[in-house]
C-alpha cells in the first residue's frame, strides 16, 4: 500500500475505534498485554538480532541503551499497558456543562484526536507503550521506528495486529512504516494525520519539526539540571546527583550539569565526585571547579548546551539560588531541573523561577517519566510552553468538541430590542 492508502485506512478505523466504549478498548488492551507476554522470547531474540546488527554498524552507545528491550525491559512495558488499562476512559467526560438559555445546553465533551504519527529512533518498548495509550484514547497510530530497530518493530507490530484481531478494535488502526522514504511521506500526510510525536535525539526531532505542516509535539533536548544548594543535605545531594546521572544516563532526563553554591562546594564537590567517578562518569567542571576537584577537564561554555546522554557531567559553582535559576533558563531546555536543599524558603525560589516542564525539590530529574507519574505510560516528553507538558500521557491524545442542544432555538432572538437574555447557568 501507497503511504496515502495507509492513512486512509488508519483514518477510517480510528473513526470507528473512537466511538468504542471503555471495555471494548480495556479488553483490546489486556489482549495485547497477554500476547506480548505469551510472545516474549521471539521479541526478544529479534531485539537481540537488531543490537547486534547495530553493533557492527557502529552504533553509539546511548542509542544502543535505548535500543535494547531485554526481558526486564519488556516485563514493565507490558506492565505498563495494564496500567493504561486501568485509567479512566479519557473519552466522552463532559468538561462542561452549561444552560445557555432554558432548553438550550451547552456541553463540551472530550474526542480523540484522529491519527497519530509517531516517529522513533530505537526504542522498541515506546511502540508498546504509545499503542496502548493510542487505543485507549480512541486514535489510530502510524508508527516509524528507526532502522536499528526494524526487526524489534515489525514483530511487535505483528503480535499486537494478531491480538488485536481478536477483539473489537480493527488491527489497522495500528501500522508500521519501515523506511525513510515513508517518513518523509508522513510528515507531508496533514490531510489524514492530525499530530507528530518524534522520539529521539534532538537533531531528529528538529528535522521533524523543521519539514511537517502537522502540529508537532516533542522535546529537542534533555539538558536538565541539578543544583546543590548552600543549605543541601551533603548526602542527599550526593545520592540524588548520582541517581539522576547515572541511573540510566541515555534517558533525557538524566542531568547534564551539575551547579553547586559555593559555600558547600569545597565539602561537597571531592564527596560527589568520588561517588560519580566509582561510577565511570567522566567530570568536567569551570574555573572556580577545577582547583577543588584536580585532574579533571575544563568544561567550555559548549559544556553548559550539550545534552551527552553518556557518563559525562559539567559542574558549575554559583553564588546564589538565583545564578542557579538565571544559567538554568539560559542553556536548560525546559525538561526537568531540581534543587536539593533543607531550606524551604530557596527551594520555593527555584520551584518558581525555573522555566521547565518538571521541577523537583529533593529528588531526582529521572522521575521525569509517564509511567512514574502514574500515567501507566507516555507518547513522549513535550518541553513546549503550550500544554501539554512534560509526560504526556492520555490527555495529551484528546481533544473536545461542543455539543449543543436546541428546541428550536435561534440567534435572532437574542439580539435587536427586545433582545432575549442568555441564563449561562452552569449545571
Amino acid at each position: 500500500m501507497s503511504i496515502i492508502e495507509i492513512a486512509q485506512k488508519t483514518r477510517v478505523s480510528a473513526r470507528k475505534l473512537a466511538v468504542l466504549s471503555a471495555d471494548a478498548k480495556n479488553q483490546a488492551i489486556e489482549a495485547i498485554a497477554k500476547a506480548l507476554e505469551a510472545a516474549a522470547p521471539d521479541i526478544v531474540a529479534a531485539n537481540v538480532a537488531d543490537c547486534k546488527a547495530a553493533e557492527v554498524d557502529g552504533i553509539a552507545k546511548p542509542l544502543y541503551d535505548r535500543l535494547k528491550l531485554d526481558e526486564s525491559k519488556l516485563k514493565s512495558a507490558i506492565a505498563g499497558v495494564r496500567d493504561v488499562a486501568k485509567l479512566p476512559d479519557p473519552i466522552g467526560v463532559v468538561q462542561i456543562h452549561r444552560e445557555l438559555d432554558t432548553g438550550l445546553i451547552l456541553k463540551r465533551v472530550t474526542c480523540p484526536l484522529g491519527v497519530l504519527g509517531i516517529i522513533f529512533e530505537a526504542r522498541p518498548e515506546a511502540l508498546i507503550q504509545i499503542v496502548s495509550l493510542a487505543i485507549k484514547s480512541g486514535n489510530g497510530v502510524i508508527l516509524k521506528g528507526g532502522k536499528e530497530a526494524v526487526r524489534s518493530c515489525e514483530i511487535l507490530t505483528k503480535v499486537i495486529h494478531q491480538a488485536l484481531a481478536e477483539t473489537a478494535v480493527n488491527p489497522e488502526v495500528v501500522q508500521l512504516l519501515t523506511t525513510r522514504e515513508e517518513t518523509i511521506e508522513l510528515l507531508k500526510m496533514d490531510e489524514y494525520v492530525d499530530l507528530i510525536i518524534p522520539r529521539g535525539s534532538n537533531s531528529f526531532v528538529r528535522f521533524v519539526q523543521e519539514n511537517t505542516r502537522i502540529p508537532v509535539l516533542g522535546h529537542a533536548d534533555g539538558i536538565c539540571h541539578l543544583y546543590a544548594d548552600k543549605a543541601a543535605d551533603i548526602q542527599k545531594a550526593v545520592e540524588i546527583s548520582v541517581d539522576a546521572k547515572t541511573q540510566y544516563p541515555a534517558a533525557c532526563n538524566a542531568i547534564e550539569t551539575l551547579l553547586v553554591h559555593s559555600a558547600i562546594a569545597p565539602k561537597f564537590l571531592p564527596a560527589v565526585a568520588a561517588a560519580l567517578q566509582q561510577k565511570k562518569v567522566e567530570l568536567r567542571g569551570d574555573e572556580k571547579t577545577r582547583p577543588i576537584l584536580e585532574n579533571i577537564a575544563e568544561a567550555t561554555e559548549t559544556d553548559w548546551s550539550t545534552e551527552y546522554s553518556d557518563l559525562i557531567l559539567s559542574i558549575k559553582i554559583v553564588d546564589s539560588v538565583e545564578e542557579a535559576i538565571n544559567h538554568i533558563n539560559t542553556y536548560g531546555s525546559r525538561h526537568t531541573d531540581v534543587i536539593v536543599t533543607e531550606d524551604s524558603e530557596a527551594a520555593e525560589t527555584f520551584l518558581n523561577g525555573v522555566d521547565a516542564a518538571g521541577v523537583y525539590h529533593n529528588c531526582s530529574t529521572r522521575f521525569a517519566d509517564g509511567f512514574r507519574y502514574g500515567f501507566g505510560a507516555e507518547v513522549g516528553i513535550s518541553t513546549q510552553q503550550m500544554p501539554p507538558r512534560g509526560p504526556v500521557g492520555l490527555e495529551g491524545l484528546i481533544t473536545y468538541k461542543y455539543r449543543v442542544v436546541g428546541d428550536g432555538h435561534v440567534a435572532a432572538s437574542y439580539v435587536g430590542k427586545d433582545a432575549k437574555e442568555f441564563t449561562h447557568r452552569d449545571l
